[in-house]
């Protein structure tokens, strides 16, 4: 889920900052250019590790600000696919879940990949529910979420583009006619052309984001018959983080979890 990019920057050094050492200086630079941003392909950045090389500096002719080529690398937030990760409920809607890490909440569950079967509850929140065994479990904020990371993509930057002024507006002096004017208005539309341009809004109104990540709630075979669905009074959680050359592993498996183990084990 973590990993280490060596990148290569040209950094620019103001001159307010040549007071302070200059490996002080260059870090702070890199954490105000690279900390919290998606880099495509590498995934979002979390810290800045270390740095391993700053080049000699060299002043531009009319800059007071020295330029610098930095080694270094960066700890990168970049699950692979089929990864299990757990996670919290931010929303749900009729198209899917959203899930939170806390640091990361673009990651979205969609019907398809719901658990098998569920259904999605009529009431103010719209929650969903999992059914399982013959008992109902609501989806919510409560527990943790176990999801398998589908797929992971890197939207392009939108470019919106401005209208050129059609040849009426750009004549100085001429007033639109008030009569073309209601002549010009659209007839009323159905509810259901109304409801898919509301659709259409919030769509266009949501925000932007570099990094999109796809997971999956549904079951995945026989070598996994309890599926990848959240498991209320008990689960199993292991995360291996690696953040450095030497392995640091934090695992947590409840009481519950351990019993079945022992006892199930083929």
């Amino acid at each position: 889920m973590f990993c280490l990019s060596l990148i290569e920057h040209t950094l620019r050094l103001p001159p307010h900052l040549l007071d302070l050492p200059l490996h002080v200086a260059i870090r702070g630079e890199l954490e105000a250019l690279f900390l919290d941003k998606v880099i495509a392909n590498l995934g979002l950045c979390v810290s800045v590790y270390d740095i391993q090389e700053i080049g000699k500096g060299f002043i531009f002719p009319g800059d007071g600000a020295s330029t610098y080529t930095v080694l270094f690398r960066l700890i990168m937030f970049r699950p692979f696919v089929g990864e299990v990760i757990a996670a919290k409920l931010k929303e749900s809607d009729a198209n899917g879940l959203r899930l939170s890490l806390g640091f990361f909440e673009d990651i979205y569950v969609p019907v398809h990949l719901m658990p098998n079967p569920s259904h999605l509850k009529a009431d103010p929140v719209n929650s969903w529910v999992w059914e399982y065994e013959g008992q109902s479990f609501p989806i919510d904020g409560t527990d943790e979420i176990r999801f398998q990371v589908q797929s992971i993509k890197y939207p392009s930057i939108p470019v919106e583009e401005e209208k050129p002024a059609s040849p009426s507006s750009v004549e100085q002096g001429k007033q639109p006619n008030p009569s073309s004017v209601e002549k010009a208005k659209p007839p009323n539309r159905l509810p259901v052309e109304q409801e898919k341009q509301s659709n259409m809004k919030e769509k266009q109104s949501k925000p932007f984001a570099p990094m999109v990540i796809t997971g999956s709630l549904d079951a995945t075979g026989e070598d996994d018959p309890k599926g990848l669905a959240p498991f209320h009074g008990g689960s199993l959680f292991v995360h291996i983080l690696v953040c450095s050359s030497s392995l640091k592993q934090a695992i947590r498996v409840t009481a519950s979890e351990i019993w079945e183990l022992l006892f199930t084990w083929p």
